[in-house]
């Protein structure tokens, strides 16, 4: 019986099976797939390669692909579908305790919220060393680590370090960032008071401050689809009914946002004006008007994700400004700019809210890190701020201009105009199946089927141009395509 020896873990993209290890290569195989099962990097509902597709990727008899997965359906990891193949097995839905309550999942819930996952383990877990396309940050190369040491240091010398670390701090965070994030906004156009800004834990955490403050279980919630997979998860885990919305070059559907907003009745409209992910399009200031026409005649709140606000123009058209933040809470942070470890995100809210989601803030997480927001008020007080998005932004086109040669020769296409961090690209097969043998070639893509309220097969992918600019990865991908 074939056995091997591995040079690296069983589940390592991009390592081979190997004859002269203790385990069979049916057992390898096996523990291959487990690993990613169970640690989320396939999602619940995702389909396995073909037993031959199998084969062939990993140089076996298709015997050994069979065994492996019966293994797998022994394990209860995966289950055989007739006449389609194997799948991903889903989570076992939790028994409902209330009396008489409808087990059935609301028509426009998400199907599977853990799906979300599948890229959240990707920014934590890198699966090698080089750039993955599917990450949604800039590379480590491109962040001035230099800039925030010394802004740390500066804060925290001598006896500034003692207050600092003392005590929580303030409620709303600290008073001297929002002084300057304050600044920073009216660079927009957005007029908005320090005491208009809350502090939170980077952008999910407030997105989800806003949400718990404004919303109960049970609230319909209009959202962009594509959109960020953490934001369906989030709002199904928090009991929302999830209303998606196509988005288009110029943003969203108007003529489904109408439908939707006059049949369920939304509290709310999550959406990224500028460069929305994953397709980097920006709002055209026609619908952003037609879009807040909607949400007065409806009574809806806009909630405004700007997380790449500092990788866009600085006039780019916003609902919050717009609107001047009557009906739009506009939500931000220094992830996607600066560096992902340094999580201070902001909120910027009408007045007559502020002290709701400042409550719900003290009730979930107390407060912010005083410290990072002092360090990123200086960086903007001194402009090393802007200086900095401005030469990230020079490296970005670059770097774009350098992946969209490289994709195109691949024989893909863009959706969408290329532009900012991520690009939407059509690669004429289901990205889904793709997933696997790039993963086994060492490569972590972000499949469109992630960026669905309800998962369907997709022609599509999500990338990152500033780690998409290997053309092996590129090579990679038009073999797949071959194939």
């Amino acid at each position: 019986m074939d056995r091997h020896h591995d040079t690296a873990p069983p589940s390592s993209p991009g390592s081979a099976l190997s004859r002269d290890s203790d385990q069979t290569l049916t057992e390898q195989l096996a523990q291959r797939f487990a690993d990613r099962i169970r640690q989320n990097w396939l999602a619940p509902g995702s389909r396995l390669p073909s037993v031959r597709e199998c084969a062939r990727t990993h140089q076996v008899s298709s015997y050994t692909v069979v065994a492996a997965y019966d293994q797998l359906l022994a394990q209860g990891l995966i289950e055989a579908r007739s006449q389609r193949g194997y799948f991903v097995r889903q989570a076992p839905r939790q028994a409902t305790h209330a009396t008489g309550a409808d087990s059935k999942p609301h028509p426009f819930q998400p199907s599977t919220p853990i799906d979300a996952t599948t890229l959240i383990r990707g920014m934590f877990h890198e699966p090698g060393a080089r750039p993955m396309p599917g990450l949604g940050t800039l590379p480590p190369a491109w962040l001035d680590a230099g800039m925030l040491g010394s802004a740390l240091r500066r804060v925290t010398q001598g006896d500034k370090l003692i207050p600092l670390t003392l005590h929580y701090g303030e409620p709303a965070g600290d008073a001297r960032f929002r002084r300057a994030m304050s600044l920073r906004l009216a660079e927009y156009g957005l007029k908005a008071d320090a005491d208009q800004l809350i502090t939170t834990v980077g952008a999910t955490h407030a997105l989800d401050l806003v949400t718990r403050a404004l919303l109960q279980p049970g609230d319909a919630v209009l959202v962009d689809e594509p959109a960020w997979p953490v934001e369906f998860a989030r709002l199904a885990q928090l009991g929302m009914r999830v209303l998606p919305v196509p988005r288009g070059v110029d943003g969203p559907d108007l003529a489904v946002m109408q439908k939707l907003a006059r049949e369920h009745h939304p509290k709310l409209y999550v959406t990224v004006s500028v460069l929305h992910n994953p397709t980097s399009t920006m709002l055209s200031p026609g619908h952003a008007h037609q879009v807040l026409r909607l949400a007065e005649t409806h009574g809806f709140h806009i909630l405004e994700d700007d997380i790449y606000g500092f990788l866009a123009p600085l006039h780019a058209t916003r609902l919050s400004v717009l609107d001047n933040l009557q009906r739009t809470i506009m939500v931000g942070s220094f992830s996607k700019i600066l560096t992902p470890s340094w999580r201070v995100g902001y909120i910027v809210a009408p007045r007559q809210l502020v002290e709701r989601i400042t409550n719900t803030k003290l009730l979930t997480s107390l407060t912010t890190a005083p410290m990072l927001e002092q360090a990123l008020a200086l960086c903007l007080e001194q402009g090393q701020l802007r200086r900095f998005c401005d030469r990230v932004t020079q490296q970005l086109d670059a770097a774009r201009a350098r992946t969209v040669q490289l994709a195109r020769q691949a024989g893909c296409e863009f959706v969408f105009e290329p532009q900012g961090l991520f690009g939407w690209v059509d690669t004429g097969m289901d990205t889904e199946r793709l997933t696997m043998p790039m993963l086994d070639a060492g490569w972590l893509i972000a499949p469109g089927a992630l960026f669905h309220a309800q998962r369907r097969p997709s022609t599509l992918m999500r990338i990152n141009f500033a780690s998409s600019q290997d053309a092996k990865f590129w090579r990679a991908l038009q073999a797949q395509r071959k194939r």
